[in-house]
């Protein structure tokens, strides 16, 4: 099986520093950031031992889709992508939150209303809602942007208040938020499926405010199959859901949740491989496209050369 690509060490003329994030690592040019997906996978908020071939590629391309699709609703940094695993685009100044969207009572929201809070980040929930069941209409839940850690839950009035953003900035980040989710729920809806909650990050170029980052993946969002939905939530029964969330399923059942003193449970080729499937799985379906495999004999170098050749080094 191919070993997936764990990090990379370019050095590149001109460039002016990189930042490791957990999965993505970015190569600062100035105006211009070059993005590399790599292999790697986290869950709660724990960067797991073994990279995940061709997860850098759906993570990239679908990214790549998505942002195309959304031009027309607020400018994003993309402007190339040159190679499957690399996005290059403009250097934004990037606001320090991120602006969360669900349309339904799942994951943390969920576990915040079973904990009895019937308010998360300064929005209302009503009561007498099961999991996963459709919010009468989508909210916003903030989270702060952590450079390490997790990020934290905060409400549009604390971020306004600690000037984090501008009351003017908010209205604007809040309707591109509410308008991308809307063609995400399109897109999803046309593919069969739900688009359940997802998150947007934003920043600021030359003044004006563009979509930065990834948006609709498997990593940021989750959805449901569509045909099946109804029947499930009547029944009671747990949702098949299209995200990550299998990967952090596996973990819970083995243990470990990110806490202090857990271990990460043996990675085998096996698990790596069926991580890899369910990925492209996710890919086709998201996306309506055949996955293509990249090549992995010569990944990195072809790599670097297209940074190269795309940035004229």
């Amino acid at each position: 099986m191919s070993v997936g690509i764990a990090s990379t060490d370019f050095h590149f003329p001109k460039q002016q520093g990189k930042y490791k994030g957990k999965v993505r690592e970015v190569y600062d040019f100035g105006d211009k950031l070059v993005m590399i997906a790599t292999d790697r996978i986290s869950a709660f908020d724990v960067v797991l031992p073994r990279p995940i071939p061709h997860k850098g590629q759906v993570l990239n391309q679908i990214a790549a889709i998505f942002l195309k699709a959304t031009a027309d609703i607020v400018p994003n940094w993309l402007e190339a992508v040159p190679h499957p695993n690399v996005s290059i685009g403009k250097k934004c100044e990037p606001f320090a939150v991120e602006m969360v969207v669900r349309g339904y009572l799942t994951g943390h929201a969920w576990r915040e209303y079973k904990a009895g809070k019937r308010v998360i980040c300064g929005c209302p929930m009503p009561d007498g809602l099961k999991e996963h069941d459709k919010f009468p209409t989508p909210i916003i839940t903030p989270t702060t942007k952590a450079k390490e850690g997790h990020d934290e839950d905060i409400s549009k009035e604390e971020i306004i208040k600690q000037g984090i953003v501008s009351v003017e900035d908010w209205k604007q980040l809040e309707t591109y938020t509410f308008a991308l989710y809307e063609r995400g729920t399109q897109m999803a809806a046309e593919r069969g499926l739900i688009l359940v909650d997802t998150k947007y990050e934003f920043g600021k170029f030359n003044g004006k405010i563009h979509l930065i980052d990834e948006i609709h993946t498997p990593d940021s969002s989750r959805y449901f199959y569509r045909d099946t939905y109804a029947d499930l939530q009547a029944k009671g029964l747990p949702q098949k859901q299209l995200s990550k969330e299998f990967v952090r399923e596996w973990l819970i059942s083995e243990g470990f949740q990110g806490k202090g003193g857990q271990q990460v449970p043996l990675m085998t080729d096996e698990k790596v491989s069926s991580i890899t499937e369910r990925y492209i799985e996710l890919f086709e379906n998201i996306t309506g496209q055949k996955f293509e495999k990249d090549d992995y004999s010569h990944k990195l170098a072809s790599i670097k050369s297209s940074i190269e050749n795309a940035l004229n080094l």
